[in-house]
């Protein structure tokens, strides 16, 4: 198990020595500067078009000076790994969770507290929110880098090997959540045994009985399988978690304004690219997952699992004040969304 850990960490510092010697070689024949993107998802994945989106016009506009590289599937490593490979320097770009960038900046936490948009159509227009979302895309300048844009990771809904109807049925369950504390409790407030562990290690945890359940969107289902041992998917609507595409603060302070305003208009196009597949992949999920793989969707009651965990909203905001500003922000939107 170690050797392999090693391999696979040595393989990434390999590719990156590579990379950087190619680079290097490119800046002796040309001027052009190469820009290297790493996610983790897959090349069909709404979020890697969008990326090529955004390849396509930098490019466009910039490609006497620019040549963009994306690297998907984690090959350049883990979503933690490349967000400090990002802060070096050693790659410009990478997507992450929101849970990964807790651990850089306070306010993201926010994006772990259960219930906090009433439906996604205020989430995405809180998140398309440019004016408002500068302040929390600059939240991380201190730790080197900073969000240009977000990307629509759908609402996260349980499955599990049997069915959830209500919160009751949480209960003694051991379940994966993301490796946040507000996830865990979360969890804890439902009656379960929350389960944090690698989002690859999933599949095999239910299917070898490890867990019972995870939470998650519909790709999960389709795009990595969870279908094949999770039969049950419940609308309960828990989170509205988004993707950000970081960048090297460096790399971003070192564009000239017209750049910059290229890499910003590049940003945009790519997530309305996402969020335009998004949606298209969502529905064939649904399909593949209810017609292919046999798994049974359930509508519950949301508000009887909204009020387990609301208790969670105000003790988040005791121990986190960085939180409340923006919290307040969306609770009226919420309000004025609710009134018309």
């Amino acid at each position: 198990m170690a050797k392999n850990k090693f391999s696979k960490y040595a393989a990434v510092f390999a590719g990156l020595v590579l990379l950087t010697v190619l680079t290097g070689c490119a800046g002796q024949g040309e001027s052009r500067r190469i820009i290297r993107i790493a996610h983790g998802q897959s090349e069909t994945h709404p979020e890697h078009l969008g990326l090529l989106a955004f390849k396509e016009y930098v490019e466009e506009k910039l490609g006497d000076k620019y040549e963009i590289q994306i690297f998907p599937n984690e090959i350049l490593g883990s979503a933690q790994k490349a967000i400090e490979l990002t802060q070096t320097g050693a790659i410009d770009f990478v997507v992450a969770g929101t849970a990964n960038l807790e651990t850089f900046a306070d306010v993201y936490e926010i994006f772990s507290m259960p219930y906090l948009f009433d439906s996604p159509e205020i989430y995405e227009s809180v998140m398309n929110d440019k004016d408002y979302m500068k302040n929390i895309y600059e939240s991380t300048d201190e730790a080197g880098f900073e969000a240009l844009t977000w990307y629509n990771a759908g609402t996260r809904n349980f499955y599990a090997k049997k069915p959830i109807y209500a919160p009751e049925d949480l209960k003694g369950q051991k379940i994966r959540v993301q490796q946040s504390p507000a996830s865990v409790k979360m969890m804890q407030a439902f009656g379960a045994a929350a389960s944090p562990m690698s989002f690859g290690e999933v599949y095999t945890a239910i299917q070898q009985g490890v867990i019972e359940g995870a939470e998650n969107n519909e790709l999960a289902l389709t795009n990595n399988k969870h279908g094949e041992v999770a039969k049950y998917y419940s609308y309960d609507q828990h989170q509205m978690v988004p993707d950000m595409l970081i960048g090297n603060l460096k790399f971003l302070e070192g564009l000239t304004e017209e750049e910059r305003k290229i890499f910003e208009e590049a940003a945009d196009i790519s997530t309305q690219t996402e969020q335009e597949k998004w949606a298209e992949q969502i529905e064939e999920a649904k399909n593949i997952a209810e017609n292919q793989m046999g798994v049974e969707f359930i509508e519950v009651d949301v508000d009887a699992f909204k009020e387990k965990v609301l208790p969670l909203h105000e003790e988040m905001l005791e121990k986190n004040e960085d939180i409340r500003d923006f919290y307040e922000y969306i609770q009226e939107i919420n309000e004025k969304a609710a009134e018309d």
